[in-house]
């Protein structure tokens, strides 16, 4: 018999919600009812006149002391008896953290409302509950942390004022706060450190439209105060902070840098740019990348100051778009035109912010273990100064040409080219390659708006074009893989603008065949994509080389057909019309460009150019069968076709006859047999369409719709499709094709069809007797070529039987 197992205690069971109910909720509830019972006391008395100031006071601050002394004498009785570390609620706790929000409610109430107390006493004061709340949550723990905080922040709200004293609410809520971070600090509870945080940043926003005199330093003060602290007690491995990971971003630390550093941003914007709020904006700023240098625990602060640093510029450059977002019904309250002390001061900002970011992004790579800090310092160092340039020039020009930024913009561009080189020089480090790449794009992007600011508005889309192959070959010669990304987000910004305004420069495109807009705004684009993926692909056939080709392909595409758009409405690419010669030259481009993509793609083996191909094929396929033979069709649209031989047939339907058959000539040997088949139907189709409607124009005239058709024309019609199908069948010999063979069979069916009938019917006299001895000579000739040339008959070779018994040939 098998030993028993030896089995330890069982497991209790957890609690159930009756007990979770009795011992836990009901206890944290009833202390967040003593805390906001105490202080709607307090709230009751003021508004009923119940009793005066001092007793209020004196008061709250009774059961506040009663409340924690209630919780410490519990705490003592608990220890004593034994029962610390029950699985309930602790009520010591609860009635600690409800009495201290009194005492915090009560302190304030006596300096802010009745004046009792002076900022020195107030501050002295409130500094001590903030201490004894320190205290009693290092014995109580976690629940009088929370409430104690939560009750304190809130407080103001609770006991409110008609004429606020920010002065007051911001020292009390530094008072809290400091209290909350220090006890967030030794006990190492982030959540509590991330409360007051958010407090603080909450702060903000009361009153910070308030333009009374004397409003703006308080809300400042509020910011540095709350910055100060999160320096000096959250940012780890920098001065009271925790110890930081080695290689670590620590996203409490950035994340507390940043949202003071956003209260900033804030004041600045909601009072309008006023010079101390940027001041004081910019001076955190910079306090923020010192910090982040210091501290790599920090370094995820930078992108945000980055951020909000490029927003305070873009909100001075964009005012009247601003403002009209929040004012739409107030236009006083848009703002004037700026002045000259405040177009040199802001330009002064923004050159400020751009150096340091782009000095600090520089010298920071290869101080770190990770690559991920140096790519955040790079990253800013490459966009934030463009950003910025670009927001200053659009405020100061309005997208005038300009060469004091033309200036500015190459002087950034040879910074950018200096510092690629200079890190592509250094010993490997990591994320050294990457800010190098950085750069190299920075270098790109800022040549690119050299051209911006100099030439006109539409230039932009030409400038962003031009970055690609610049970008590619930056990438060819220094192979950092992030180029070939930026160089894929170029084009895709590219398009961006293309279809915001497809005309590149709005009504300004110009009315001038081929030589206008169009052809900068998508010519250009379009050579600089197919530069840039042929660059790409040199080195990698990857994502970025086929996103490339994919634009090129597409700027190609649009530019053909908006330029055809263009010709034939008279300049305007919205017009609500289009005929045969428009449909024709469109299909036409389309054929045209399927068979240039079927050439490339056997050169470069590119999944791209294979797709695009099978694409614009089977969307001209859609063309021609809608276009041509139904939307365009002159038999349905009454369309005049013009002269005798140069005229809409010929365009409409012979040109891309001949394009059809060209398209499945070059696929003989590369695409399968449908696909070569169905290019040469609907080859075959089109002619035939083509020779029909010329015949049509030789009895009707330019409106083929005019008159009946008469026996002479009806024999026409059989005659030409005969003549059409015979030479197929010898182009099909010639050429050893069979799907034109196969074609020339189809047409020759349909004219026996015909004449069998329709001319049997409708003919009389002369004209019935000639088309059916037309027809079967052709017939008869057409299967004398069938036996002769392509299946010659095979001479019967019977075998003869000798007199021994032999088989031979005869």
């Amino acid at each position: 018999m098998a030993p028993r197992r030896a089995t330890g205690p069982a497991t209790p069971p957890g609690p159930g919600l009756e007990e979770r109910f009795g011992t836990r909720w009901v206890v944290w509830v009833g202390g967040v009812a003593l805390g906001l019972g105490g202080i709607f006391l307090v709230r009751y008395s003021i508004e009923e006149g119940l009793l005066g100031p001092g007793v209020r006071v004196l008061l709250g601050a009774l059961l506040g002391a009663a409340l924690v002394a209630s919780g410490e004498w519990l705490r003592r009785q608990e220890r004593q008896s034994g029962l610390v570390g029950l699985p309930a609620a602790h009520v010591p706790s609860i009635l600690t953290a409800a009495g201290t929000t009194v005492a915090y409610a009560t302190v304030y109430a006596a300096f802010a409302l009745y004046g009792f107390l002076g900022p020195a006493a107030a501050f002295l004061l409130l500094g001590v509950v903030a201490l004894a709340t320190l205290g009693a949550a290092l014995l109580h723990g976690a629940a009088l942390a929370a409430l104690g905080v939560v009750g304190a922040e809130i407080t103001p709200l609770l006991v409110a004022s008609d004429e606020p004293n920010y002065w007051a609410l911001y020292l009390y809520l530094a008072v809290v706060t400091s209290a909350a971070l220090a006890l967030a600090r030794v006990r190492l509870w982030r959540w509590l450190a991330v409360t007051a945080v958010g407090f603080g940043l909450f702060w903000v926003f009361p009153g910070i439209a308030d333009e009374a005199a004397g409003t703006l330093a308080p809300h400042l003060a509020h910011a540095v105060a709350g910055f100060g602290l999160v320096v000096l007690i959250v940012v780890a491995g920098l001065y009271f902070g925790p110890a930081a990971m080695p290689g670590r971003i620590d996203w409490l630390s950035s994340g507390a840098v940043a949202a003071y550093l956003l209260a900033a941003a804030l004041v600045v914007l909601a009072r309008d740019h006023d010079p101390a709020a940027l001041a004081v904006f910019a001076a955190l700023v910079a306090a923020t990348v010192a910090i982040a240098w210091r501290s790599e625990a920090a370094a995820g602060a930078m992108p945000p100051a980055a951020l909000f640093a490029v927003l305070v510029i873009i909100s001075w450059a964009v005012p009247r778009e601003f403002r009209e977002l929040v004012y739409p019904a107030l236009p006083n309250r848009l703002p004037p035109e700026p002045s000259q002390t405040d177009i040199a001061w802001h330009f002064a900002l923004g050159a400020f912010f751009a150096v340091l970011f782009g000095a600090t992004g520089y010298l920071a790579q290869g101080r770190y273990q990770r690559a991920a800090t140096p790519l955040i310092w790079a990253a800013n160092a490459a966009l934030a100064p463009l950003a910025i340039l670009v927001a200053l020039y659009y405020r100061i020009y309005g997208l005038d040409r300009s060469p004091p930024f033309t200036g500015l913009a190459v002087l950034a561009a040879a910074w950018f080219a200096v510092a690629t080189e200079l890190l592509t020089k250094r010993e490997a480090r990591p994320g050294l390659a990457s800010a190098a790449a950085l750069h190299a794009a920075g270098a790109a992007a800022a040549l690119a708006l050299a051209l911006t600011f100099a030439l006109e508005k539409g230039w932009l889309t030409v400038g962003l074009a031009l970055m690609a192959p610049g970008i590619a070959w930056v990438a060819e010669r220094r192979p950092l893989p992030l180029l070939r990304w930026i160089a894929a987000t170029v084009a895709v910004l590219v398009l961006w603008r293309i279809l915001k305004e497809p005309r590149v420069v709005g009504a300004d495109v110009g009315t001038t065949v081929f030589f206008n807009w169009l052809l900068y705004g998508y010519g250009v684009p379009a050579l600089a994509f197919w530069t840039a993926g042929y660059l790409l692909r040199r080195r990698a056939d990857d994502v970025p080389a086929r996103l490339m080709d994919a634009a090129a392909i597409l700027f190609t595409v649009l530019f053909a057909s908006l330029e055809i758009r263009h010709a034939m409405n008279g300049g305007d690419i919205y017009a609500d019309r289009g005929g045969l010669a428009e449909f024709a030259l469109q299909l036409s481009s389309g054929l045209a460009i399927t068979i240039g993509l079927e050439r490339l793609r056997l050169r470069t083996r590119n999944i791209v150019h294979n797709a695009a191909a099978l694409v614009l094929a089977a969307l001209t396929l859609l063309g021609i069968v809608f276009g041509l033979f139904l939307a365009a069709n002159p038999l349905v649209t009454d369309e005049p076709v013009g002269g005798v031989f140069l005229n809409l047939i010929l365009l409409g339907y012979g040109l891309p006859a001949v394009l059809a058959i060209a398209l499945a000539l070059s696929a003989r040997a590369t695409r399968p047999m449908p696909y070569r088949a169905i290019a040469a139907a609907v080859s075959v189709i089109l002619a035939l369409a083509y020779l029909t409607l010329s015949v049509m124009r030789l009895y009707h005239g330019s409106d083929l719709t005019s008159g009946p058709i008469g026996d002479a024309e009806g024999y026409t019609f059989s005659a030409v499709w005969l003549v059409f199908g015979c030479v197929l069948l010898v182009i099909g010999v010639f050429l050893d094709s069979k799907p034109v063979r196969l074609a020339s069979a189809a047409v020759v069916t349909l004219t026996v069809a015909k004449v069998f009938l329709l001319d049997m019917a409708d003919l009389a006299g002369i004209w019935r007797a000639l088309s059916f001895i037309g027809l079967g000579l052709v017939l008869v000739g057409i299967g004398y070529l069938y036996q002769r040339v392509l299946f010659p008959r095979i001479r019967d070779q019977r075998p003869v039987i000798s007199n021994q018994g032999e088989a031979l040939s005869s």
